[in-house]
């Protein structure tokens, strides 16, 4: 065998569970088509965010003036410089993996990975070269794309998916997002928040509908606040390109409504790359179009592993990451604990950012809990005051039995950071009084978690 551990694809499943494989001593190799990262690094996790910290200086230097700062002169967002800025940052990350690799002497195979037989894969190089390479273990970490709908076809030009979203030359002055999880609702918000007026498009009656309620609620009022136009429980049916601005035609309660824009980026979703990489010449089981999967990740042929998007797990970086360590653990003769997925935290980076984990009130009540709730606004919060971010607020759900924390949701300034804290609380089982009594710093945001859970109870001090 030329390795004991081939991973295909380098994204933040794949490049993560080859450097575990080399940490556990195993001869290891990647396979990649793009650039080291994948999606994540290169399209969407790192270089967003890049773009929505822009977006946040932007904001700040607009409303100066609430902070006691005089800027003289007019400010104006330089969505190129946005752009270009955006770039460099993933291109510095891309760069880091290489250093990673290099450290950890991992060998980087360029071109298109394809199973071919037992322990096999067949790796076509951009010249159309192909070469023959085996392993003892296959990881398949091959990513998803954009999720194209009949009625919404990508042109790359009029209509996009994230990856073109992100590079525009020109800002558009107006665009239709369709979808608002995670994705749409980011682009959203950034190309709202830079000057574009942004018609954001839900079928499903909240926006970030994974979301509690409420949370989605305060998300929509904030958006609208901004000067968005959402349109929850709507579809699009069809798009007009034929002239200089789009026609979006959108079906709503009330009928169907045309709204014009510059551009539409479709944000409905993503599809797994499971195409032309061997799974059918293998007989890899695959489920509801991903591929089967054990809880350490190994698929119905031997040698073979799949992480990440192309499984039926939640579709993000840390999971992937998370699946890839547990996966090349196991192959390594450890004895790791299989993921709980009940306890994978989600971040949306608007402004107001929001985050959660667990059940939300409607799926606890569902599942039969008597739900002890606690919220907390950040109107209440010293630090959120100071630091100018009072919209949102902190809701844990108990339950009244036991005191076990079944869900965290947040909506606010920098609640993708304190979201970790609650993951950390279930993971060990903390109870809601357990959390009261742990003393929280002060001022900070994260006061705002102590008091959520005094509030359920009964003893909130705050408000």
């Amino acid at each position: 065998m030329n390795y004991d551990v081939l991973v295909i694809g380098s994204g933040p499943g794949g490049y993560v569970a080859a450097i575990r494989a080399a940490q556990l001593g195993l001869k290891t190799a990647v396979v990649e088509k793009e650039s080291l990262g994948g999606i994540c690094l290169n399209w969407g996790c790192i270089p967003t965010k890049s773009l929505l910290k822009s977006a946040q200086a932007y904001e700040y230097a607009v409303h100066a003036a609430d902070y006691g700062v005089t800027i003289s002169g007019e400010v104006k967002p330089d969505f190129e410089a946005m752009v270009k800025r955006s770039r460099g940052v993933a291109d510095g990350m891309s760069k880091g993996i290489q250093f990673l690799f290099k450290k950890n002497k991992i060998e980087v195979i360029n071109g298109l990975g394809k199973l071919t037989g037992k322990n096999k894969v067949e790796v076509t190089a951009g010249d159309g070269s192909k070469s023959e390479v085996t392993a003892k273990h296959i990881i398949l970490a091959t990513g998803a794309r954009s999720r194209q709908l009949p009625n919404l076809p990508l042109d790359g030009k009029k209509i996009f998916g994230y990856r073109t979203a992100m590079t525009l030359p020109k800002q558009p002055a107006s665009m239709v997002v369709v979808g608002s999880g995670a994705i749409g609702s980011e682009f959203a918000y950034f190309y709202q928040s830079v000057g574009t007026q942004v018609t954001l498009v839900e079928f499903l009656p909240n926006v970030v509908p994974l979301e509690d309620e409420e949370v989605s609620k305060q998300l929509e009022r904030s958006f609208k606040k901004m000067g968005m136009k959402v349109m929850t429980s709507s579809s699009v049916e069809s798009v007009d390109t034929s002239g200089d601005l789009c026609k979006v035609s959108i079906k709503t309660k009330k009928g169907v409504e045309v709204v014009e824009a510059e551009a539409v980026l479709s944000a409905v979703g993503i599809t797994p790359n499971t195409e032309g990489i061997g799974l059918e010449e293998l007989g890899i089981q695959m489920e509801n179009g991903r591929i089967k999967v054990d809880e350490y990740y190994r698929t119905n042929i031997e040698g073979v592993y799949a992480i990440g998007d192309i499984i039926a797990t939640p579709a993000l970086a840390h999971v992937a990451s998370a699946e890839g360590i547990t996966c090349v653990e196991k192959i390594a003769g450890h004895h790791p604990e299989p993921i709980n997925y009940n306890n994978i935290p989600g971040c949306t980076y608007t402004n107001p950012e929001v985050s959660s984990v667990g059940m939300t009130e409607a799926k606890a009540k569902e599942a039969g809990y008597e739900v002890k709730v606690g919220k907390f606004p950040f109107s209440a919060s010293g630090k959120a005051s100071a630091a100018g971010q009072k919209e949102g607020f902190v809701k844990l759900l108990f339950d009244a039995k036991y005191g076990e924390l079944l869900g965290a949701h947040m909506i606010g300034g920098n609640v993708t950071e304190m979201i970790a804290e609650l993951v950390v609380a279930r993971k060990l089982e903390i109870t809601g009084q357990e959390l009261i009594k742990s003393i929280h710093p002060h001022p900070t945001m994260s006061e705002a978690i102590m008091e959520a859970a005094a509030a359920a109870y009964g003893e909130v001090i705050h408000i």
